[in-house]
Protein backbone atom coordinates (compact mmCIF):
# COMPACT_ATOMS: atom_id res chain seq x y z
CA UNK A 1 0.00 0.00 0.00
CA UNK A 2 2.82 2.38 0.87
CA UNK A 3 4.50 1.87 -2.51
CA UNK A 4 1.21 2.40 -4.30
CA UNK A 5 0.61 5.57 -2.31
CA UNK A 6 4.06 7.00 -3.13
CA UNK A 7 3.63 6.28 -6.86
CA UNK A 8 0.22 7.92 -6.81
CA UNK A 9 1.53 10.99 -5.04
CA UNK A 10 4.44 11.24 -7.48
CA UNK A 11 2.11 10.83 -10.44
CA UNK A 12 -0.35 13.39 -9.17
CA UNK A 13 2.43 15.84 -8.25
CA UNK A 14 4.04 15.42 -11.65
CA UNK A 15 0.72 15.87 -13.37
CA UNK A 16 -0.06 19.02 -11.41
CA UNK A 17 3.42 20.47 -11.98
CA UNK A 18 3.30 19.63 -15.68
CA UNK A 19 -0.14 21.05 -16.05
CA UNK A 20 0.90 24.20 -14.21
CA UNK A 21 3.94 24.60 -16.41
CA UNK A 22 1.82 24.01 -19.47
CA UNK A 23 -0.71 26.63 -18.39
CA UNK A 24 2.09 29.11 -17.68
CA UNK A 25 3.66 28.40 -21.06
CA UNK A 26 0.29 28.78 -22.76
CA UNK A 27 -0.30 32.13 -21.04
CA UNK A 28 3.20 33.30 -22.09
CA UNK A 29 2.56 32.16 -25.66
CA UNK A 30 -0.79 33.94 -25.79
CA UNK A 31 0.81 37.09 -24.32
CA UNK A 32 3.57 37.06 -26.91
CA UNK A 33 1.03 36.48 -29.69
CA UNK A 34 -1.12 39.32 -28.41
CA UNK A 35 1.96 41.53 -28.10
CA UNK A 36 3.10 40.65 -31.64
CA UNK A 37 -0.37 41.24 -33.06
CA UNK A 38 -0.53 44.56 -31.24
CA UNK A 39 2.86 45.63 -32.53
CA UNK A 40 1.99 44.46 -36.04
CA UNK A 41 -1.21 46.47 -35.99
CA UNK A 42 0.71 49.55 -34.84
CA UNK A 43 3.30 49.01 -37.55
CA UNK A 44 0.60 48.55 -40.16
CA UNK A 45 -1.01 51.78 -39.02
CA UNK A 46 2.29 53.69 -39.19
CA UNK A 47 3.00 52.20 -42.62
CA UNK A 48 -0.54 52.76 -43.90
CA UNK A 49 0.57 55.28 -46.54
CA UNK A 50 4.09 53.95 -46.90
CA UNK A 51 7.45 54.72 -45.30
CA UNK A 52 9.89 57.27 -46.75
CA UNK A 53 11.83 56.09 -49.79
CA UNK A 54 15.50 57.03 -50.10
CA UNK A 55 16.19 55.78 -53.61
CA UNK A 56 19.27 54.02 -52.22
CA UNK A 57 18.07 50.58 -53.29
CA UNK A 58 20.50 48.68 -55.53
CA UNK A 59 20.16 49.55 -59.21
CA UNK A 60 21.43 47.16 -61.89
CA UNK A 61 22.96 48.03 -65.26
CA UNK A 62 24.62 45.90 -67.94
CA UNK A 63 28.13 46.13 -66.52
CA UNK A 64 27.87 47.94 -63.18
CA UNK A 65 25.67 48.22 -60.09
CA UNK A 66 25.08 51.31 -57.97
CA UNK A 67 23.22 52.86 -55.07
CA UNK A 68 21.98 56.41 -55.63
CA UNK A 69 21.81 59.33 -53.21
CA UNK A 70 18.66 61.24 -54.16
CA UNK A 71 19.41 64.18 -51.88
CA UNK A 72 22.89 64.83 -53.31
CA UNK A 73 22.17 63.77 -56.93
CA UNK A 74 25.26 61.54 -56.99
CA UNK A 75 25.90 57.82 -56.46
CA UNK A 76 26.62 56.55 -52.95
CA UNK A 77 28.63 53.67 -54.36
CA UNK A 78 29.26 52.06 -57.75
CA UNK A 79 30.41 48.43 -58.01
CA UNK A 80 32.19 46.71 -60.92
CA UNK A 81 33.93 43.46 -61.82
CA UNK A 82 36.93 43.45 -64.16
CA UNK A 83 38.68 40.62 -65.94
CA UNK A 84 40.91 40.45 -68.98
CA UNK A 85 38.04 39.06 -71.04
CA UNK A 86 35.46 41.58 -69.88
CA UNK A 87 37.74 44.50 -70.74
CA UNK A 88 37.83 43.48 -74.38
CA UNK A 89 35.53 45.04 -76.95
CA UNK A 90 35.18 47.75 -79.55
CA UNK A 91 32.70 50.13 -77.92
CA UNK A 92 33.72 53.77 -78.46
CA UNK A 93 32.88 56.65 -76.14
CA UNK A 94 32.49 59.06 -79.07
CA UNK A 95 29.00 57.61 -79.50
CA UNK A 96 28.07 58.30 -75.84
CA UNK A 97 26.49 61.38 -74.30
CA UNK A 98 26.05 62.43 -70.68
CA UNK A 99 22.36 62.39 -69.76
CA UNK A 100 19.99 61.85 -66.83
CA UNK A 101 19.42 58.25 -65.84
CA UNK A 102 15.93 57.19 -66.98
CA UNK A 103 15.68 55.03 -63.82
CA UNK A 104 16.00 58.05 -61.50
CA UNK A 105 12.83 60.07 -60.76
CA UNK A 106 13.03 63.49 -62.42
CA UNK A 107 12.73 65.26 -59.06
CA UNK A 108 16.01 63.71 -57.86
CA UNK A 109 18.17 63.65 -60.98
CA UNK A 110 21.14 65.80 -61.90
CA UNK A 111 21.22 67.44 -65.32
CA UNK A 112 23.99 68.49 -67.67
CA UNK A 113 23.02 72.11 -67.07
CA UNK A 114 24.06 71.71 -63.43
CA UNK A 115 27.65 71.12 -64.54
CA UNK A 116 27.72 73.81 -67.23
CA UNK A 117 30.13 76.64 -66.24
CA UNK A 118 30.30 75.20 -62.71
CA UNK A 119 34.07 74.75 -62.78
CA UNK A 120 33.66 70.99 -62.17
CA UNK A 121 33.95 68.13 -64.64
CA UNK A 122 31.62 65.15 -64.89
CA UNK A 123 33.60 62.37 -63.25
CA UNK A 124 32.74 58.72 -63.90
CA UNK A 125 32.73 56.31 -60.98
CA UNK A 126 32.43 53.29 -63.29
CA UNK A 127 34.70 54.55 -66.09
CA UNK A 128 33.94 54.25 -69.77
CA UNK A 129 37.28 52.48 -70.25
CA UNK A 130 36.02 49.54 -68.18
CA UNK A 131 33.04 49.06 -70.50
CA UNK A 132 34.26 48.39 -74.02
CA UNK A 133 32.36 45.12 -73.91
CA UNK A 134 29.27 46.72 -75.50
CA UNK A 135 27.94 50.06 -76.70
CA UNK A 136 25.05 49.89 -74.24
CA UNK A 137 27.31 49.09 -71.28
CA UNK A 138 29.49 52.09 -72.11
CA UNK A 139 26.49 54.36 -72.74
CA UNK A 140 25.10 53.52 -69.29
CA UNK A 141 28.29 54.80 -67.63
CA UNK A 142 27.39 58.25 -69.02
CA UNK A 143 24.14 58.32 -67.04
CA UNK A 144 24.46 61.09 -64.46
CA UNK A 145 23.63 58.55 -61.74
CA UNK A 146 27.24 57.32 -62.24
CA UNK A 147 28.75 60.81 -62.22
CA UNK A 148 30.08 63.17 -59.52
CA UNK A 149 31.38 66.75 -59.80
CA UNK A 150 35.14 66.22 -60.00
CA UNK A 151 38.13 68.52 -60.24
CA UNK A 152 39.16 68.42 -63.90
CA UNK A 153 42.88 67.88 -63.27
CA UNK A 154 42.06 65.11 -60.80
CA UNK A 155 39.63 63.48 -63.22
CA UNK A 156 42.00 63.61 -66.20
CA UNK A 157 45.14 62.96 -64.16
CA UNK A 158 45.51 61.09 -60.87
CA UNK A 159 42.07 59.44 -60.88
CA UNK A 160 42.53 58.43 -64.53
CA UNK A 161 45.87 56.84 -63.66
CA UNK A 162 44.21 54.97 -60.79
CA UNK A 163 41.55 53.62 -63.19
CA UNK A 164 44.27 52.50 -65.60
CA UNK A 165 46.06 50.74 -62.74
CA UNK A 166 42.84 48.87 -61.90
CA UNK A 167 42.56 47.65 -65.50
CA UNK A 168 46.24 46.65 -65.53
CA UNK A 169 45.62 44.51 -62.44
CA UNK A 170 43.73 42.07 -64.70
CA UNK A 171 47.12 41.20 -66.24
CA UNK A 172 48.25 39.83 -62.87
CA UNK A 173 44.96 38.77 -61.23
CA UNK A 174 42.11 36.71 -62.68
CA UNK A 175 39.35 38.85 -61.15
CA UNK A 176 39.19 42.41 -59.84
CA UNK A 177 36.24 43.91 -57.98
CA UNK A 178 35.92 47.67 -57.52
CA UNK A 179 33.67 49.90 -55.44
CA UNK A 180 33.98 53.67 -56.00
CA UNK A 181 32.13 56.70 -54.75
CA UNK A 182 32.15 60.21 -53.28
CA UNK A 183 32.85 61.27 -49.70
CA UNK A 184 31.99 64.40 -47.71
CA UNK A 185 34.65 64.57 -45.02
CA UNK A 186 35.00 67.12 -42.21
CA UNK A 187 37.60 69.83 -42.04
CA UNK A 188 39.15 70.97 -38.77
CA UNK A 189 38.75 74.70 -38.19
CA UNK A 190 41.06 76.96 -36.19
CA UNK A 191 38.91 76.58 -33.09
CA UNK A 192 39.25 72.79 -33.31
CA UNK A 193 35.69 72.13 -34.42
CA UNK A 194 35.18 69.60 -37.19
CA UNK A 195 32.78 70.88 -39.83
CA UNK A 196 31.44 69.19 -42.97
CA UNK A 197 31.15 71.82 -45.68
CA UNK A 198 30.68 71.21 -49.40
CA UNK A 199 29.66 73.09 -52.51
CA UNK A 200 26.41 72.64 -54.42
CA UNK A 201 26.20 73.26 -58.16
CA UNK A 202 23.33 73.94 -60.54
CA UNK A 203 19.64 74.41 -59.94
CA UNK A 204 19.42 70.79 -58.77
CA UNK A 205 21.97 71.34 -55.97
CA UNK A 206 24.36 68.58 -56.99
CA UNK A 207 26.78 67.96 -54.11
CA UNK A 208 30.50 68.37 -54.83
CA UNK A 209 32.40 65.70 -52.86
CA UNK A 210 35.43 66.69 -50.82
CA UNK A 211 37.03 63.31 -51.54
CA UNK A 212 36.61 60.20 -53.67
CA UNK A 213 37.18 56.60 -52.59
CA UNK A 214 37.99 53.39 -54.40
CA UNK A 215 38.15 49.91 -52.88
CA UNK A 216 39.99 47.26 -54.90
CA UNK A 217 39.64 43.53 -54.25
CA UNK A 218 41.84 41.37 -56.49
CA UNK A 219 41.89 37.56 -56.69
CA UNK A 220 44.48 35.16 -58.05
CA UNK A 221 43.92 31.47 -57.26
CA UNK A 222 43.30 31.40 -53.49
CA UNK A 223 44.89 34.81 -52.85
CA UNK A 224 42.61 37.77 -52.08
CA UNK A 225 44.27 41.18 -51.87
CA UNK A 226 42.52 44.41 -50.92
CA UNK A 227 43.41 48.08 -51.07
CA UNK A 228 41.25 51.02 -49.94
CA UNK A 229 42.07 54.55 -51.08
CA UNK A 230 40.69 58.01 -50.27
CA UNK A 231 41.69 60.76 -52.71
CA UNK A 232 41.01 64.49 -52.28
CA UNK A 233 38.84 66.01 -55.00
CA UNK A 234 41.68 68.32 -56.04
CA UNK A 235 44.73 68.37 -58.33
CA UNK A 236 47.38 65.77 -57.42
CA UNK A 237 50.79 65.81 -59.08
CA UNK A 238 52.85 62.93 -60.40
CA UNK A 239 55.15 63.05 -57.39
CA UNK A 240 52.49 61.62 -55.04
CA UNK A 241 52.37 57.79 -54.96
CA UNK A 242 49.10 55.94 -54.60
CA UNK A 243 50.20 54.59 -51.21
CA UNK A 244 49.99 58.15 -49.83
CA UNK A 245 46.22 57.78 -50.06
CA UNK A 246 45.81 54.23 -48.77
CA UNK A 247 43.61 53.82 -45.69
CA UNK A 248 42.46 50.83 -43.70
CA UNK A 249 39.19 49.29 -44.80
CA UNK A 250 37.66 49.89 -41.36
CA UNK A 251 38.57 53.59 -41.53
CA UNK A 252 36.92 53.94 -44.94
CA UNK A 253 33.83 52.12 -43.68
CA UNK A 254 33.63 54.53 -40.75
CA UNK A 255 33.97 57.53 -43.11
CA UNK A 256 31.42 56.27 -45.63
CA UNK A 257 28.93 54.44 -43.41
CA UNK A 258 29.21 51.45 -45.78
CA UNK A 259 30.41 47.88 -45.25
CA UNK A 260 32.49 46.70 -48.20
CA UNK A 261 32.64 43.07 -49.37
CA UNK A 262 30.81 41.73 -46.29
CA UNK A 263 31.09 38.10 -47.47
CA UNK A 264 34.91 38.13 -47.30
CA UNK A 265 36.59 36.54 -44.29
CA UNK A 266 38.90 39.45 -43.52
CA UNK A 267 40.87 37.84 -40.73
CA UNK A 268 41.84 34.73 -42.67
CA UNK A 269 41.97 35.67 -46.34
CA UNK A 270 42.79 39.31 -47.01
CA UNK A 271 46.25 40.51 -47.93
CA UNK A 272 47.38 44.09 -48.43
CA UNK A 273 47.17 44.87 -52.16
CA UNK A 274 50.14 47.23 -52.01
CA UNK A 275 52.27 44.48 -50.49
CA UNK A 276 51.15 41.82 -52.97
CA UNK A 277 51.24 44.19 -55.96
CA UNK A 278 53.12 47.42 -56.64
CA UNK A 279 50.27 49.98 -56.35
CA UNK A 280 52.47 51.83 -58.84
CA UNK A 281 50.69 54.32 -61.09
CA UNK A 282 52.00 55.43 -64.48
CA UNK A 283 54.71 58.07 -64.31
CA UNK A 284 54.60 61.27 -66.37
CA UNK A 285 56.25 59.78 -69.46
CA UNK A 286 54.16 56.59 -69.44
CA UNK A 287 50.95 58.52 -68.91
CA UNK A 288 51.75 61.07 -71.64
CA UNK A 289 52.44 58.25 -74.11
CA UNK A 290 49.17 56.58 -73.10
CA UNK A 291 47.13 59.77 -73.58
CA UNK A 292 48.91 60.49 -76.87
CA UNK A 293 47.94 57.02 -78.06
CA UNK A 294 44.29 57.74 -77.32
CA UNK A 295 44.54 61.04 -79.20
CA UNK A 296 46.15 59.33 -82.19
CA UNK A 297 43.36 56.75 -82.31
CA UNK A 298 40.67 59.44 -82.22
CA UNK A 299 42.34 61.84 -84.73
CA UNK A 300 40.03 62.55 -87.65
CA UNK A 301 42.36 64.67 -89.77
CA UNK A 302 46.04 64.59 -90.71
CA UNK A 303 46.48 68.03 -89.16
CA UNK A 304 45.15 66.81 -85.83
CA UNK A 305 47.31 63.69 -86.00
CA UNK A 306 50.49 65.68 -86.64
CA UNK A 307 49.61 68.07 -83.82
CA UNK A 308 49.52 65.19 -81.35
CA UNK A 309 53.01 64.06 -82.35
CA UNK A 310 54.33 67.65 -82.31
CA UNK A 311 53.04 68.16 -78.76
CA UNK A 312 54.75 64.96 -77.73
CA UNK A 313 58.10 66.07 -79.16
CA UNK A 314 57.71 69.51 -77.56
CA UNK A 315 57.29 67.75 -74.19
CA UNK A 316 60.65 66.07 -74.79
CA UNK A 317 59.16 62.57 -74.97
CA UNK A 318 60.21 60.06 -77.62
CA UNK A 319 57.39 57.90 -78.99
CA UNK A 320 57.75 54.21 -78.12
CA UNK A 321 57.33 51.46 -80.72
CA UNK A 322 53.63 51.02 -79.95
CA UNK A 323 52.83 54.70 -80.46
CA UNK A 324 55.03 54.95 -83.57
CA UNK A 325 53.27 52.01 -85.23
CA UNK A 326 49.88 53.36 -84.16
CA UNK A 327 50.75 56.76 -85.67
CA UNK A 328 51.89 55.24 -89.00
CA UNK A 329 48.77 53.08 -89.24
CA UNK A 330 46.50 56.05 -88.50
CA UNK A 331 48.36 58.23 -90.99
CA UNK A 332 47.83 55.67 -93.78
CA UNK A 333 44.13 55.50 -92.88
CA UNK A 334 43.69 59.29 -92.97
CA UNK A 335 45.67 59.67 -96.20
CA UNK A 336 43.39 57.14 -97.87
CA UNK A 337 40.36 58.90 -96.44
CA UNK A 338 41.44 62.29 -97.80
CA UNK A 339 42.10 60.81 -101.25
CA UNK A 340 38.60 59.37 -101.65
CA UNK A 341 36.74 62.65 -102.39
CA UNK A 342 39.18 63.32 -105.28
CA UNK A 343 38.39 60.03 -106.99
Amino acid sequence: MMVSYVVSVRFISGFVFGAGSGIAALKLYLYEEEKTDSESSVHRLIERFGLPQTGAETRFYINHILSYDQSRRTPRWVAEHLSGQRLQGQADRKHCKFKPDPKIPELFTARNEDYLRSGWSRGHMAPAGDNKISEQAMAETFYLSNIVPQNYENNAGFWNRLEIYCRDLTLRFSDVWLVSGPLLLPQVREDGRRIVSYQLIGEDDVAVPTHLYKVILAQKDSTLALGAFVVPNAPIGFERPLTDFQVSLSDLERMSGLTFFPEVDRAEQLKNLCEVDSCQLMDFTQFTLYISGRKVKSARTLARLEKVMTELRDAGITPDDYLTNLYLEKKRELVEKEKKPEQ
